[in-house]
């Protein structure tokens, strides 16, 4: 089996998107916010390299075509967006400045915790691009010195993060302002917040797409300055 798994040209591919639809089958049928079906594929996939004694890059040699549906996919989160520029417009200066407080926020929240758990240089600027999409969040790691694996493994796990909190934590701060809620996901948890963004309503899922997009911008040049910091 192990020889198939290692030999084949799509196994990752399949048993990825297998996983995810088991992921996707078990929060339709039970409706927790902790059986996020990203989350779910991932423990499954883990649990099967581990069962199989696969290693990681024989998997991902297979499994690396999904990777080239990230960019069109990213491009589609500005049709939402388009559809509620109006209201972009309208409420210009709250979103820009929501999403500059987003970054900055955790961009100090990692520098105080990397400050208070004593962590080098280089694990600090491996966590400053937690919030941003792992695209651009790799690219920040390498240019700062940080270990890319260790920040594509912290993002994801930021976004699903997010995504399972965001209901419970709006609930709690009685957060009723569908721009609001999106910005919120969208500057701290991606894609994969915006993925729970578009669940919650069209003004939401708009919002968080453009928090990807400015949010990702703005830590490119707060991740440079905070690098110094440390």
């Amino acid at each position: 089996m192990k020889e198939f798994i290692i030999n084949s040209l799509f196994f990752g591919t399949t048993i990825s998107l297998a996983a995810y639809e088991i992921g996707l089958l078990l929060k339709k049928k039970f409706r927790l916010a902790i059986l996020n079906p990203l989350l779910i594929g991932t423990v499954c996939v883990m649990a099967l390299l581990v069962l199989f004694k696969v290693e990681y890059r024989h998997y991902n040699e297979s499994a690396k075509y999904l990777s080239y549906l990230l960019t069109p996919a990213t491009v589609c989160l500005a049709v939402p967006l388009y559809q509620q520029i109006e209201l972009l417009k309208k409420n210009l200066k709250a979103v820009l400045g929501g999403i500059a407080a987003g970054v900055f926020t955790s961009l100090l929240g990692i520098l105080l915790l990397s400050r208070l758990f004593a962590l080098s240089h280089e694990q600090y600027v491996t966590l400053l691009p937690k919030s941003i999409t792992t695209a651009i969040g790799m690219g920040i790691s390498e240019e700062l010195g940080g270990i890319q694996t260790i920040t594509v493994a912290v993002v994801i796990i930021t976004g699903i993060l997010g995504n399972v909190i965001a209901e419970f934590v709006c609930k709690v701060f009685r957060i009723q302002e569908p721009v609001a809620k999106g910005l919120a996901l969208g500057t701290a948890s991606h894609a994969i917040g915006t993925a729970k963004a578009m669940e919650m309503g069209e003004i939401e899922g708009a919002m968080s797409s453009l928090a990807i997009a400015v949010a990702g911008l703005l830590t490119v040049f707060g991740a440079s300055v905070f690098a110094r910091l440390m």
